[in-house]
């Protein structure tokens, strides 16, 4: 059994926040007109798509607290967090903010099965969840990069969209060639 502590709680919320500074800085240097321009290194997804899933799959966490149930396949889509960086910046500060929570059990529901009204449904916490969302945001903002490269001059921080552990990685690569 994995025993996860208050402490934990605090700085996966600190993580989070981490990351969603990162994320909104770097929106806010768009336009909204960069920010909804289709990439096609992106398949013509846009900046703003990819800003919206990460804060729909958080909001869909949040509702999951208060019920007990999350399934991210029944998110709202607000087109509005896709085409104005104001609102998805604003949203991003309430989202963390709002991280604080104790951890408990929680039930995820999810379709796999186009075909099927089958549903699968998994044991899980708070706290694992907050983990999932936050890798998953980590891999968008990789795709988020693509796509800022693609639309902007904006310079992006090194570490925007890579895992902590490949930074860890990167830096010990880095160590021991220098030591070597």
């Amino acid at each position: 059994m994995i025993t996860i502590t208050k402490t934990s709680g605090m700085n996966l919320q600190q993580a989070v926040q981490n990351v969603f500074v990162q994320l909104s800085d770097t929106i806010s240097q768009l336009t909204n007109e960069q920010y909804a321009q289709p990439c096609k290194a992106l398949n013509n997804a846009t900046i703003g798509q990819h800003v919206r899933h990460t804060i729909e799959l958080f909001r869909c966490l949040e509702t999951g607290y208060e019920t007990g149930v999350i399934n991210y396949e029944k998110r709202k889509r607000d087109l509005l967090i896709e085409t104005d960086i104001n609102v998805a910046a604003g949203l991003l500060t309430q989202l963390y903010q709002g991280l604080g929570k104790s951890n408990k059990e929680l039930q995820l529901d999810a379709q796999y099965d186009d075909t099927s009204e089958d549903v699968v449904t998994v044991s899980t916490n708070y706290y694992r969840e907050i983990i999932y969302n936050l890798e998953h945001t980590i891999h968008h903002m990789a795709l988020i990069r693509i796509g800022v490269q693609s639309v902007s001059t904006v310079e992006l921080p090194e570490d925007f969209g890579v895992a902590s552990s490949t930074m860890r990685y990167r830096k010990n690569v880095h160590s021991n060639v220098h030591t070597a």
